[in-house]
Order: C-alpha cells, then structure tokens, then sequence
C-alpha cells in the first residue's frame, strides 16, 4: 500500500495540473471503488473549481472553491495519470489498462488550457469520499491523526510524552496513526535501522527518568525526519503498483537497507550482522540484531 511519500509524490504531480482549474465533467465509470461512491457525486463536482491539493496522512484532498473536498485514498494499486483532451495524444504516455479507469476528472482553466485526470485502480481498494463545507476537520479518518512527520509538530519532546508510560514495541507504537500520521512498515523499518533501535524494544526504555527524551529517541526522530524526506525527494518507492502521476516509477527502493533485504549484509559501516526479518501484528519486520537494540 503506498504511504506517505508516495502519496506525496503524486500530490505534488497532480497539483499544477488540478488547482486553479474547474471541472468540466466527472466520469465515473462504476458505482463504487472499496466503498459506494458518494451520492450525487458528479452533480455536487462538475462546474467546481479545485483551489487546493493536500494532502493529511496517506489521504489525498482536493478542496473546492465552495469549501467541499474530495477525499481520495489509493488502497494497495490506485494511480492517477495525466492526459490530454487531443484524441490520440497524450500528456504522458499510458502506464495502465483502461478497464480499470474508473473515474475521470476532465479540467479547464481560465486560459481554456484542459486537462484529462484519470484515476485507475485494478484492485478497487482504494476509495473517494465528498465532505461538505466545515466537516473536514470532523471526517472520522482525520479525527484522531498524529503530527505529520514533516511537519514542525513531530519532535523528540512530543514522542517522549506519547511514549513515557507505554509498554508496547517501537515498531507497533510508530505505526500507530494517532502516535505519526502518514508511517507505514517500509519507513518505520528504516528509521529504525538508521537510529540503531531494535523494532521489539519497549517504547518507554527510550524515555529518561524524568519524562524527558533520550538521545536514542532524538535520533530516532531526526531519522524519522531523513528517511520521509529522501523517499520523497527520490518520488516514493515503487515496489509492485505504486507509480508517479506521469507513469515513472519511485527509486528509494533502491536506497533500502533493510526492508525487503532478509540475509543481505547490514550496510553500516562496520557492522557485520545480516539483515533478518521477523513477524510483528501480522506484518515483517526487517532489521540488524547486530547493530539494533
């Protein structure tokens, strides 16, 4: 399932070509994705014009100038791509088969200039939901979401007051939305093996005596921090459907050291450790028990 650098890195694809311009015609080419799409969804779209494209946690969010947003969410194989409105020419070339187009934003902006926004999702886990003015704030999914793990809210203080009298692993406290909004299993893996944390250990061993972070849990914050932001800059990570709105794919895959590595070399310098993967809630967890304690 994309997280949120991916989910960023089509954010910031499909801004300029969506903001600014209206919607000439919604498409929808079946009644429901995950969910049923929301009633009277193409009557209360068409003729709106999309002011902002956001993005909460791994939740894309297209607000309009009457204040209603679209919330989107891309399940495990959603994509969105670009196409110009010329039969037969596209903006980017096709990167998905048009069965599973399922809804279709057609924009216009002031200057006429249209554009063609195509959501496709084979796998129809992801899904689309329309808020009204004033309930995005309200919208249950958003309710009781963390920080953002770039945003200046995130810090070693504010994990330290989360953490203090907890018991449970690192690894299920960082996947927790309500602790970081927006982390998945790839990057807490990797924030992890960068602080040199054991994904088993007790959330408040990295907590000092007097409630107050310790160096390990600044570190961990700090690579927390890196990881999010060199996944984004690389445009996410490309492991079975994620894709980037021009039909290119992510390369921090290629910078992994321990996701999806199991008995490669640990890569820190020094370290002679092989990287293993164990079995967390139902999920892998990759690391270094030579170097992550």
């Amino acid at each position: 399932m994309p997280e949120l650098p991916e989910v960023e890195t089509v954010r910031r694809g499909l801004a300029p070509h969506m903001e600014g311009r209206r919607v000439r015609r919604l498409t929808l080419n079946r009644p429901d994705l995950r969910f049923p799409l929301p009633e009277g969804f193409r009557d209360r779209v068409e003729g709106r014009r999309i002011v902002q494209l956001s993005r909460r946690a791994k939740y894309l969010v297209m607000t309009f100038e009457d204040e209603r947003a679209i919330i989107a969410h891309l399940g495990m194989s959603g994509s969105f791509r670009i196409e110009d409105t010329i039969p037969g020419v596209f903006h980017h070339a096709r990167s998905k088969d048009q069965a599973h187009d399922h809804v279709i934003f057609d924009l216009a902006g002031d200057d006429g200039a249209t554009v063609r926004i195509i959501y496709n999702d084979p796998r129809r886990f992801g899904f689309m939901d329309l808020v009204e003015p004033g309930e995005l704030d309200r919208y249950p999914a958003f309710a009781a979401l963390g920080p953002e793990p770039t945003g200046n809210l995130l810090s070693a203080d504010y994990l330290a007051e989360r953490f203090r009298t907890k018991k449970s692993p690192i690894k299920a406290a960082l996947l927790d939305q309500r602790v970081i909004a927006g982390l998945g299993n790839i990057y807490v893996c990797e924030a992890l093996h960068r602080s040199g944390i054991g994904p088993e250990r007790a959330v408040h061993t990295l907590v000092t005596r007097t409630g107050r972070a310790s160096a390990r849990l600044e570190d961990l914050t700090r690579a927390i921090r890196e990881v999010i932001a060199e996944a984004i800059e690389a445009g996410g990570s490309s492991l079975r459907d994620h894709i980037q709105t021009d039909g290119s794919l992510g390369y921090f895959q290629h910078r992994f050291r321990v996701y999806d590595r199991e008995g490669e070399p640990c890569p820190t310098p020094g370290c002679r450790g092989i990287v293993s993967r164990i079995v967390q809630s139902g999920r892998s967890t990759f690391h270094c028990a030579a170097c992550q304690a």
